[in-house]
């Protein structure tokens, strides 16, 4: 069972050298698909250092935008690029841990699951920022009262695709909301979707953290949006 994860990358140049070891690291089939999003802060460049001049594990491949479009453009330029059975979502920054995929896949891998999410809430986790916290549970909750589900975390970043399912889904989102945008049409689909518990290294704000309260409107906006179309 051959792995595709896909990276976002916005502006983690303290990060990314230390999360593509981590990724390259995990004795699983695996690629690693980049996405540059037109980062400003160096992290264009050391990319391009570490591909040019590192030695890894996995295949690895790099996608440069010509400007900055959002997390969700990001993932929807990766997903072209995957070729394993498959696709898992990893952020930049260093909150999640890849060492939690074996977790991630094992519900694909037995036939029960479709798509898994991974719950910070049901992992062991840093106690982190209250309000983001009830921002989280007040748009989960909204996403279990339109979809008639019991989700804990809509907003984790951790989500492992059958690949066949990721690339049948048309994305439109182009910023953070592509985290209910794919919760809306997996569940209007009725694809089988289970959680699994992963551990989780929230950071603040000023330690790079980019999703605000902004991000959370649209969020419920698009729940609302692709609950009533596709």
């Amino acid at each position: 069972m051959r792995l595709s994860i896909i990276i976002p990358v916005y502006n983690e140049v303290n990060t990314i050298r230390e999360i593509i070891n981590r990724v390259d690291a995990v004795e699983l089939d695996k690629e690693i698909i980049i996405v540059d999003d037109c980062s400003t802060d160096g992290t264009r460049e050391l990319i391009k250092d570490i591909r040019d001049n590192g030695k890894f594990n996995s295949d690895l491949r790099v996608v440069y935008h010509s400007k900055n479009q959002g997390k969700g453009a990001a993932i929807r330029a990766g997903i072209n690029y995957t070729t394993g059975d498959i696709v898992i979502i990893q952020d930049a920054d260093l909150e999640y841990d890849p060492e939690d995929y074996r977790i991630l896949i094992k519900p694909i891998i037995e036939g029960k699951a479709d798509v898994v999410y991974g719950s910070r809430f049901l992992g062991i986790h840093r106690c982190f920022m209250f309000w983001h916290y009830m921002g989280n549970k007040l748009l989960t909750g909204i996403a279990n009262i339109l979809f008639n589900t019991i989700l804990s975390d809509m907003e984790t970043c951790y989500k492992a695709f059958r690949t066949e399912v990721i690339k049948d889904i048309k994305i439109k989102s182009n910023r953070f909301n592509f985290e209910p945008e794919i919760t809306a049409k997996v569940l209007k689909r009725k694809l089988r979707i289970y959680e699994v518990p992963i551990s989780y290294t929230g950071r603040e704000y000023s330690e790079g953290k980019k999703i605000n309260w902004k991000d959370g409107l649209r969020a419920i906006y698009a729940l609302i949006k692709y609950r009533l179309m596709d």
